[in-house]
């Protein structure tokens, strides 16, 4: 046998008689197993706390400390250590209840040594195939573990893709409408702030962030002739402009991961009073990414430049949005609202416009989301 393998069989015999520990010494060492003895179960204990012992063979009546208390110490210091107990036959049911507390085996004086080498033979046998049961449970966790990370990796690699040409279709978009250029950048950013200090989660930052860029997207379906007509629209054409809300549903629910975002593309121009389309919902069921979108497009609309007027001080967007809460806003919404200085929503605003005057400028920070850290940093 190797050093490591006779270190991890080494078998301890506690017994307060020199003549036993030396009998049971000699019969094992010479059965090929390597032994140590101790003349008590404090002396064992010691033993225990410093060297791994693979199985301990102890005598039931001791001075100071019982094999059964010794028992109860080996199981708390190495729960891999087998343990067998040597009692008298007056003590054959504490052999049993030592064995249902966790004892392999119990062997009666007087002892016969065959028995005892093919017990003790035994014992290590059924300690090689837990330890091995072990070692395969852990390898197999740690290639559960690697499989999960690898999987997670790709998903997000796909997912990443998948937003990639979101933002490829959505600046599409963008550059139809030249007078709203980087319109769903801005309120994409906007909504995660808001959001962000209304305390969502991960899952409803990502949520809130997709639908909010992507809450246009419907308008691919409306004719140039009423989605860029530079007059009011009538009735009939109001109609089918406000079709773009369903339209944009139908393309991004066919997605799985969107669909979060598909319910705020259907419900971006619901009215906390009730008075928007397509559906009319009142307060809380319009779903809460559209009400924080709501506040954010208020916002992006009355400060940015328009071709029949100039972007309005972001004071006078503040004041709307206050004035409209209860209304057309949700109060808790503009309550967040308020809680975020100006200088955040200029940076957004500068950022943006960096990117669409042509500098890189990427979504990562609204749409792969993996905590509110990143977001704030990427901001």
């Amino acid at each position: 046998m190797g050093e490591g393998e006779t270190r991890r069989n080494l078998v301890l015999i506690v017994d307060d008689e020199p003549s036993i520990c030396t009998m049971l010494n000699n019969k094992l060492t010479n059965s090929g197993f390597e032994c140590q003895t101790c003349a008590c179960g404090k002396e064992a204990v010691e033993k225990l706390e410093k060297e791994a012992v693979a199985l301990v063979l102890s005598d039931l009546r001791m001075p100071g400390m019982s094999g059964m208390e010794l028992l109860d110490h080996t199981q708390r210091i190495s729960p891999h250590t087998k343990f067998m107990m040597i009692t008298g036959e007056d003590d054959v049911r504490v052999g049993i209840q030592a064995m249902k507390k966790g004892a392999s085996d119990y062997l009666v004086k007087p002892l016969q040594l065959a028995s005892v080498v093919a017990s003790v033979e035994r014992a290590l046998e059924v300690r090689r195939m837990e330890l091995e049961i072990e070692n395969y449970r852990q390898n197999l966790e740690r290639m559960v573990q690697d499989r999960t990370s690898q999987l997670q990796s790709a998903l997000r690699r796909v997912e990443l893709t998948c937003d990639e040409s979101l933002e490829a279709l959505g600046g599409a978009l963008d550059l139809k409408d030249t007078e709203t250029g980087g319109h769903s950048q801005r309120v994409s950013r906007y909504s995660i702030e808001i959001a962000k200090a209304l305390g969502c989660t991960t899952d409803q930052l990502k949520n809130i962030a997709r639908g909010a860029y992507l809450h246009d997207i419907g308008k691919i379906g409306i004719p140039d002739a009423i989605l860029m007509k530079p007059s009011k629209l009538g009735e009939e054409e109001k109609a089918v402009m406000q079709a773009h809300v369903r339209i944009g549903y139908e393309l991004v629910s066919r997605i799985a991961f969107l669909a979060g975002a598909a319910e705020i593309v259907l419900t971006h121009h619901e009215c906390y009073d009730g008075r928007g389309y397509p559906q009319g919902l009142f307060g809380e069921e319009i779903p809460l990414g559209a009400r924080v979108f709501a506040v954010a497009d208020t916002l992006d609309a009355m400060t940015s430049d328009r071709p029949y007027r100039r972007a309005l001080p972001f004071s006078t967007a503040k004041a709307e949005i206050v004035r409209e809460s209860g209304r057309q806003f949700d109060p808790k919404v503009v309550q967040a609202f308020l809680t975020i200085p100006e200088r955040v929503w200029d940076n957004i605003r500068n950022t943006v416009a960096e990117g669409w005057n042509g500098s890189k400028l990427t979504l990562s920070a609204g749409l792969n989301l993996e905590d509110p850290e990143v977001i704030e940093r990427a901001l």
